[in-house]
This record gives structure tokens, C-alpha cells and sequence, in this order.
């Protein structure tokens, strides 16, 4: 954008509307308490909807803890760690479902015992986790009703399964098992589904009724996949395919499965867990936090003046966007998290300090100040870039091979490190036009 100017009023609103989603549900000015409304915002069918509250880990804010014990009894021993896995990615997924963020799942075998680990942030009443995951995992195929029923549809029945409305009598019990897999002509990945001989009659008679219809299959009341019937199928073997990865087919194997290989469970230890930290760790985290801020914004103002403190001004910027993006995302904060992100403001302002350095070279050889500003950007740019390219490199890394308060660390700090790279390239650059005109 030519105009700076411009550029320097989005900013200001952009900083402005993060400066109010940053703000805590009351404060008091004046002896008057204000109450910042939640965020709901509609466009179409899009909805995004937060209440814009910090969340807190496990470690932050304590939570529930479950043992969960699988009844294996009617699964074919072969088949038990498949089932397992199946109901750990179904747990995971209700809890993901109910907006429960970074939950730590693990599993566990003992001899013929198989067991859940789950600890869930954020909750402490047991009895509403248990409700949350204690259940069966329960398979249904649905088919669409025609164009002219549709409008006869309730709308709670049309916002639960949308056109879907006919529900035919096969289910997770006719289910065999599931498994992700290649198409042995074009190599594109599919998922192999196998009925019982009971399930194979009612699949059979189900897709001479809905030939190039969708079927929809749906777990635990949710869309899982809908695709279209394209043949009349018998034996009970048939594919699933569609424009699926690798990853995506062994998932959506997981899944069905859950439902397929019905586990039941039952809790065999249940606790309250407190915050582990406790709210003095935080508060004393917090605290070095801010001195540590306090200290770059003075070492930068002590160094290079006037460019300091208009480096500082996007340190601000920075500060107040990225607590606005943690609070929409939303990004479940836990300490090692909070360490990504107090990390990352050092690194925003180590892009000053390469930009502010060239600027003194620019200076130095006889350029007006102008021209040193904009070739000091342009030439310590390609520095910049490359060290924030290899910090997400790792954070990627990170998020990828760990779990738990690892991958909260990498994805705050990944967040930190796009947001300083705008702060330290577009709104100090936009500073420096605007005060050299």
C-alpha cells in the first residue's frame, strides 16, 4: 500500500478492536463496572461465535481426571487394539465436539485389561465428564428425503441431520470392521468396509434404494461422511472413496470402527484435579513476563532513541494482537505456553534490531534518512524471513511429534512469530513513513 497514512488507520483499527476483545468480561472506571459483550458475528452461513474468556490448562486452571476400563469381552482379540484406538480417537473427538481444548488421552494396556486415560481442563464437575465420554460411540446410516419433503422438515430435526432425515435400520452392531486402504488401479486412498451377513443383506437392499443418492453415516448424531452410491453393492464388501489423504482414510477407519467394534466402558477412577501451578506460579510467571517486557522496551529506547520507541509501539501492537488471536482461535494456554509467547516478543524485537542496524549502515554511506529506511527493510528482510522460517520449521516439528503442554508451547510460539514478523516489517515500517514525511 503507497499511501502510509492509510496504512497507519488500519492499524490503529485493527489495535483498537484487539485492545477490546483483549479486555477482561467486567472492569471498573470511575466507580462504574462496564461488561464487554461475547463475540457473535454472522455472515451467511458462517458463525463464528467465542466468549472471548482466557482458556486455562490443566495446569492453570485444574480440570477432571477419568480411568476409563474397555470391556473387551465380545471383540475378537484380534481386533483389540484396533477398538482401543477407536475409542480413544472417539473420546477425543466428543471432547474437541464440546469445545474442551488440549485434552490429555492416553492409552494403557495390562495383561487383558484395557484401559483410557483422560484429563480433561476445565472441568471439575465428574459426573458432566463422564456424561461427555462415558458413553457408547453409536453408528447410524441416514438417507436424504426427496427436494419436496424438505421443507416439512422441523427445524431442530434439520439443524441435527440436515437432509439426512430417513433413518434405515443398519448400524454400528452390522458393521464389521473398517479399514484404511489404496485403490489397487488408481493408488488413491479408500476405505474398506466389511458388514456382518446380517448388515450385507440390509446394505444390499439400502443401496438399490438410494443408486447415485448420497448415504450419509453419522456418529454419535454427527455428519461423518456422505458419499454417493454408485453401484448396487452385495457380499457385504465394499470402498469408500472421495479426495481423501493417507492420514484421513485411517482416521475416518478409527472412527467408524468406534462405533463398528462396540467397547463399552466403565470408569474405575475418577478424581478433581487442582491446578497444578497454582495461582501464585502464575502470578510470579506473569510478573517476570511484564519485567521482561519492561526491560526490551527500555534497552530499545536507550540504544536507538526515537526508532526504539516506535519499536516499542509495535511491541505493543504486537502484544495486544496476539492475546486477541489466543482468545479467538480459541488457544488453550498453559505455562509452557505462556513461555512461547513471552519467547516470541524477543524475537519480534530482534527484527528491529537487524532493520535499525542496516538503517545505520544506509546512514553511514551517505544515504538520506528516507532512502535508509526503506533500503534498511529491504535489505534485512531476507534475514528475517530465513530466521523466522527455521523457528516455524521447528515449532512444526514440535506441534507434530509432541503432545500435552509441548504442543501448546510450539503453537503459542508459532503465533508469536507471525505476528511479530507483521509487527516488525509492516507497522514499524509504517512508524517510520509516517514520521518522515
Amino acid at each position: 500500500m503507497h499511501n502510509p497514512r492509510l496504512l497507519l488507520l488500519i492499524i490503529i483499527l485493527f489495535t483498537a478492536a484487539a485492545a477490546i476483545i483483549d479486555l477482561p468480561k467486567s472492569f471498573t472506571v470511575a466507580r462504574r463496572t462496564f461488561y464487554r459483550p461475547n463475540l457473535d458475528i454472522s455472515l451467511g452461513p458462517i458463525r463464528l461465535q467465542r466468549d472471548l474468556n482466557i482458556k486455562e490448562g490443566l495446569d492453570l486452571a485444574g480440570g477432571t481426571h477419568l480411568v476409563l476400563s474397555a470391556d473387551m469381552s465380545k471383540i475378537n482379540p484380534g481386533d483389540r487394539n484396533r477398538a482401543l484406538d477407536s475409542l480413544r480417537q472417539t473420546i477425543e473427538r466428543r471432547i474437541n465436539f464440546y469445545g474442551v481444548s488440549e485434552p490429555v488421552i492416553q492409552t494403557a494396556k495390562v495383561g487383558n485389561d484395557y484401559r483410557i486415560i483422560v484429563e480433561i481442563a476445565g472441568i471439575k464437575d465428574v459426573n458432566q465428564a463422564i456424561e461427555l465420554i462415558g458413553k457408547t460411540a453409536q453408528l447410524s446410516f441416514r438417507e436424504a428425503v426427496e427436494a419436496s419433503e424438505a421443507a416439512k422438515i422441523s427445524t431442530a430435526a434439520a439443524n441435527l441431520y440436515g437432509p439426512y432425515q430417513i433413518e434405515t435400520d443398519l448400524s454400528g452392531k452390522d458393521l464389521q470392521r473398517a479399514e484404511a486402504g489404496f485403490n489397487q488401479q488408481t493408488g488413491e486412498p479408500i476405505i474398506n468396509i466389511t458388514f456382518t451377513p446380517e448388515g450385507a443383506k440390509k446394505f444390499e437392499e439400502i443401496t438399490r434404494r438410494n443408486l447415485n443418492k448420497q448415504l450419509a453415516i453419522f456418529l454419535d448424531n454427527e455428519l461423518l461422511m456422505a458419499p454417493t452410491v454408485q453401484t448396487v453393492i452385495s457380499g457385504g464388501q465394499a470402498y469408500i472413496s472421495g479426495k481423501f489423504t493417507a492420514e484421513q482414510t485411517k482416521n475416518y477407519a478409527l472412527l467408524l470402527n468406534s462405533g463398528a467394534l462396540a467397547a463399552p466402558v466403565k470408569i474405575v477412577e475418577q478424581r478433581t484435579v487442582g491446578a497444578t501451578l497454582g495461582s501464585e506460579s502464575v502470578q510470579k510467571s506473569l510478573t517476570a513476563g511484564a519485567i521482561g517486557l519492561a526491560i526490551v522496551m527500555i534497552f530499545m529506547v536507550f540504544n536507538y532513541g526515537r526508532l526504539g520507541l516506535l519499536a516499542d509501539l509495535a511491541l505493543a501492537t504486537y502484544a495486544l494482537i496476539t492475546l486477541a488471536l489466543f482468545k479467538l482461535i480459541p488457544v488453550t494456554l498453559t505455562l509452557a505456553g505462556i513461555a512461547g509467547f513471552i519467547l516470541s516478543i524477543g524475537m519480534a524485537v530482534d527484527a528491529n534490531i537487524l532493520i535499525f542496524e542496516r538503517m545505520k549502515e544506509e546512514i553511514r554511506w551517505g544515504r538520506n534518512r528516507q532512502a535508509a529506511t526503506e533500503l534498511g527493510f529491504i535489505r534485512a528482510f531476507p534475514s528475517i524471513r530465513d530466521s523466522n522460517a527455521s523457528s516455524l520449521i521447528t515449532c512444526g516439528i514440535l506441534y507434530w511429534f509432541g503432545t500435552g503442554a509441548v504442543r501448546g508451547f510450539a503453537f503459542t510460539l508459532a503465533i508469536g512469530i507471525l505476528v511479530s514478523l507483521f509487527t516488525a516489517v509492516t507497522v514499524t515500517r509504517t512508524y517510520l513513513r509516517v514520521i518522515s514525511k
